[in-house]
């Protein structure tokens, strides 16, 4: 008697608040997680279902009871449908397809067909298209039509005999011409489309300049396949790039705010082994030059000066190559030179913020050679930061790595060892200077 209250509170939860509700459930243990799907599966919306993210779904649909599944199933978009079967277990692929009706199966097996992150991977094929020969009347007879069955579309497509997309209608222009007059000679024929084959990123981009709610994909005949919805399109831009951020600090770029305790221990735990190893690197470096610190124990002092410093600079380089990478606006061709414009500016930033610091160690302890060490090493040490942050993540990228994964620790490590390095091998050069 108590249960049944307790579910219908968690249902008008999952209704009221769909995207706070599928946060929930990812932070939930697996177990947790099932219980509630196979409770009330049958009370969520299509809405509260793309919320959930698409590695749960990959973890918990093939667990759910067979009828709960394919409620769900039944919700997703071709898109997510498509995602989804792809990070299934061989074995539980054929039970996922068993769940799909024909003309979803038919869709997804076309959508696989294009490149992941293209724009035909990630299109809705469920749409509205009408012949540009019908009238307005039989037009808005259509749309009525389709209105009751669900929800209404941001865009009415025109193509022709052969689905060549040929235009799109304006709701204001239809219903202020006469009801006879053909959709040819309303429609807006200017449309803006993309192609099927051009990827996430580039629609993004042409998108950013326009304000429209959907954008149709056609094939290199101008055939139109589907569409892609701006929501959708920004919302996995978004994803990808909070995912980017997540994993050049060595978290999981899949852990969420509440992400049970052990995955996210799973996640950043090995990262901060291999960060702890780097450390020992570069104390290392520190201890083999023991006998200047200790008969000049001064230079103590500057180490973290010259390693923030540098890791600063190096960490500025590495978030301007980051978004050009993610962005696409890094050609192969022009890698090296960009590389070279990042050393370059390593090499004037060291030059401006080693001659400032020469000159307040040099006043501080009153020795112009502790300033003369402190300049030169801040020096080398920003021109390699530079250099570093520029090249560490398109290294990265050309041997087929994800850049984002670990490229703060290497250039936090690569910062460390060089800026101690070059510090104190200065000093040992200067030690008969030195007071």
């Amino acid at each position: 008697m108590e249960k049944t209250p307790f579910l219908e509170l968690v249902k008008r939860y999952f209704e009221n608040d769909p995207m706070a509700a599928a946060e929930n459930l990812e932070g939930l243990d697996e177990a947790e997680a099932l219980e509630v799907l196979n409770a009330i599966a049958s009370s969520l919306s299509p809405g509260m279902v793309k919320h959930i993210s698409k590695k749960t779904m990959i973890s918990l649909l093939p667990k759910l009871h067979p009828e709960r599944m394919k409620e769900i199933v039944d919700m997703l978009e071709s898109h997510d449908a498509a995602s989804i079967l792809l990070g299934l277990a061989e074995a539980d692929r054929m039970h996922f397809l068993n769940q799909l009706d024909e003309k979803k199966k038919k869709d997804i097996q076309e959508l696989l067909t294009y490149p992941e992150d293209s724009a035909g991977r990630m299109m809705m094929t469920d749409f509205m298209a009408l012949r540009s020969d019908l009238t307005v009347r039989e037009a808005i007879d259509k749309i009525r039509q389709v209105a009751q069955k669900s929800a209404p579309a941001s865009y009415v497509y025109v193509v022709d005999h052969e689905q060549h997309l040929v235009g799109v209608m304006n709701m204001r222009d239809m219903l202020l011409s006469s009801t006879e007059t053909t959709l040819e000679s309303v429609m807006r024929k200017n449309i803006f489309s993309v192609n099927c084959f051009m990827d996430r990123e580039t629609v993004a981009n042409e998108l950013s300049t326009r304000r429209f709610f959907a954008v149709p994909v056609v094939d290199a005949e101008t055939r139109l396949l589907g569409i892609v919805k701006s929501e959708q399109l920004l919302s996995g831009v978004q994803e990808e790039a909070t995912e980017d951020i997540q994993k050049l600090f060595g978290a999981g770029g899949d852990e969420r705010v509440f992400s049970p305790v052990r995955f996210s221990l799973g996640k950043r735990l090995p990262w901060l082994y291999v960060n702890l190893a780097t450390a020992f690197l570069a104390a290392s470096v520190v201890a083999f030059f023991e006998n200047i610190i200790a008969k000049i124990t001064v230079l103590a002092v500057y180490l973290p000066v010259i390693a923030g410093q540098g890791g600063n600079a190096g960490a500025q380089s590495l978030a301007v190559v980051m978004r050009g990478l993610v962005m696409r606006e890094i050609p192969p061709h022009k890698a090296k030179d960009l590389i070279m414009k990042e050393a370059w500016i390593g090499l004037v930033n060291g030059f401006a913020i080693g001659l400032v610091t020469a000159l307040a160690a040099w006043g501080w302890q009153k020795d112009p050679y502790l300033g003369l060490v402190v300049g030169l090493g801040m020096l080398v040490n920003l021109t390699i930061a530079g250099f570093s942050g520029a090249a560490i993540p398109i290294i990265m990228k050309a041997i087929g790595l994800d850049p984002a994964q670990c490229s703060n620790i290497i250039l936090t490590t690569i910062t460390d060892v060089m800026g101690f390095l070059s510090f104190l091998g200065f000093a040992v050069l200067f030690q008969n200077f030195l007071m």
